[in-house]
């Protein structure tokens, strides 16, 4: 890893050695193709699968790569990690395997499937409200008073090297050249460590921070030079998955470096990008997942002529709301 004064960065050598450690759990998602989908933009768009990861998002990468590292003589007070779904359960499948308990910090209105699979895991599950309550003051009291590991969601080297195992095999499986890599972020982790292994094999590439429109603080905060919050004003968003209030440090500094911009997608572009991955590619995305789809079948960033990789980084969502995008759009 590399390091600033006040910063430790991932490097290429950080992801690799996360990718040896994964190796025997976690899923080689494959880079999917349609015809289709390249006659839209004009292009070739290719979208990494990550809803057939394990837990049935990306996250399960960097969760397993964090915890594998944690000392034995730290592992039997366990870990306390707080995310809306996703990195809950990564982190609580990940404690399941190696034998950890887990305590996982939850918003109440969270999607029951997320919740419901966590606790399926066999984590304890701690609901809060993520309109009146500090998630992370409720998690690092946990921490504290079990003696338990915190888990950060996005901000840690370990969780960032594991998440940049979807960019360097992003790498491996392209059988040509690459323009531009479109990755939905919520707190960064996933974009940044895709960012690092995309840029160690292809310099010259873009990579672009997709965000929900008004929730795009990774977008504000790459234009402003500083890490900036979302829109005060924003509306709801069916994006669950990218609401955090802010990029972390780790994410934006290497955003900063990396990233060509960020691009903000709405909800209606994002539900017609869920239903043409449904249709073309036959893969289930939940909403924050397909953001960076959308920001490429939307027009949002011009693919023509261009190789384009799409990351769809979970496809968790609710049944009923995927039927509801299914029968709006098709």
């Amino acid at each position: 890893m590399t390091s600033s004064p006040e910063l430790i960065v991932p490097t290429i050598d950080d992801i690799r050695a996360a990718a040896e450690r994964i190796a025997s759990h976690a899923v080689r998602t494959p880079l999917l193709e349609s015809p289709h989908l390249n006659e839209i933009v004009g292009g070739r768009l290719l979208v990494k699968a990550e809803p057939l990861q394990r837990t049935g998002a990306f996250k399960f990468r960097g969760a397993y790569n964090t915890l594998v590292q944690i000392p034995e003589n730290e592992r039997k007070n366990g870990v306390v990690a707080f995310s809306s779904g996703n990195h809950a359960q990564g982190v609580a499948h990940a404690a399941e395997l190696l034998g950890l308990p887990a305590v996982i910090v939850m918003p109440k209105d969270a999607p029951p499937l997320k919740v419901e699979n966590t606790r399926g895991y066999g984590a304890e599950v701690v609901l809060y409200d993520r309109y009146t309550e500090n998630r992370e003051e409720i998690g690092a009291r946990i921490a504290d008073e079990r003696g338990a590991t915190l888990v950060k969601p996005y901000d840690d080297p370990r969780i960032i090297a594991g998440q940049g195992t979807a960019g360097l095999e992003i790498t491996e499986q392209l059988d040509g050249n690459l323009d531009q890599v479109l990755c939905p972020v919520g707190g960064g982790g996933l974009a940044s460590g895709v960012a690092i292994a995309i840029k160690a094999a292809y310099p010259d590439a873009s990579v672009y921070a997709c965000e929900p429109a008004g929730y795009d603080s990774m977008g504000r905060s790459l234009a402003a030079g500083a890490i900036t919050g979302n829109d005060a004003g924003a509306g709801a968003t069916i994006c669950d998955a990218l609401l955090p209030k802010s990029p972390g440090n780790f994410t934006f500094a290497i955003g900063q470096d990396l990233f060509a911009g960020g691009l903000a997608v709405t909800d209606d572009q994002v539900r017609s990008a869920m239903a043409q991955a449904f249709l073309r590619l036959k893969l289930v995305v939940e909403p924050g997942g397909a953001a960076g789809l959308a920001a490429a079948l939307s027009g949002v960033l011009d693919c023509s002529g261009k190789t384009t990789v799409a990351v769809c980084s979970g496809g968790n969502v609710d049944p009923s709301l995927f039927a509801d995008v299914l029968r709006d759009c098709l």
